[in-house]
């Protein structure tokens, strides 16, 4: 006689599986590694999820929404327009280069691993990127309004600028650990608003 199915919470699977990728990858997760992380046995977990590939997906919409919410906290948060976006990428540069996890972006690894390979990937990062590009045109509008931000701005492709610097630092980060450095290009950024 079979015994029912292990129940199983899927948001502690998703998690678990989000971090084993985020760490190691998507091609360096092996389906055991999986197995191990989630504790959920080989035929439990393609039951579930259809594939590694459709679990990378699941991890990885995880982590976006994650991020989503942790970002406008900040952006949403009180100050000068100018301090949220200083704070925004103090904060994506300590979350990349946690050095006790050292693993950066699970996001920005993805987009440039997996995107050109797999159009689920792609389209969950242009999800992504059009949030975060619609939430700053909205903010540089509303501080040309009360005068935090000179008129002639254009709010799209100062956008476009912000988010082009705020995620090439993240990717520079990598791989300079200069405080200093890293500090002074987070300036550079912020000059785009003045």
């Amino acid at each position: 006689m079979s015994g029912r199915p292990r129940e199983f919470d899927h948001n502690t699977v998703i998690d678990a599986a989000m971090e084993a990728f985020w760490t190691h990858g998507y091609e360096a997760t092996s389906t055991q590694a999986l197995v191990e992380c989630t504790g959920l046995q080989r035929g439990s977990l393609y039951n579930a999820f259809g594939s590694k590939q459709h679990l990378y997906h699941q991890a990885l919409l995880r982590y976006h929404e994650q991020g989503i919410q942790a970002q406008a906290r900040i952006l949403d948060g009180p100050g000068p327009l100018k301090d949220r976006l200083r704070s925004l990428i103090r904060w994506g540069l300590a979350q990349d280069l946690d050095p006790a996890k050292q693993r950066g972006c699970m996001a920005m690894a993805a987009a440039l691993e997996r995107a050109g390979k797999d159009p689920e990937v792609g389209r969950i990062s242009r999800t992504h990127a059009n949030w975060m590009e619609r939430t700053l045109c909205h903010l540089f509008t509303l501080a040309q309004r009360d005068g935090e931000l000179r008129g002639d701005l254009s709010p799209l492709p100062a956008a476009r600028a912000f988010m082009a610097g705020y995620y090439g630092l993240r990717a520079m980060g990598r791989s300079v650990h200069d405080k200093a450095f890293l500090d002074d290009a987070s300036e550079g950024v912020l000059t785009i608003l003045q």
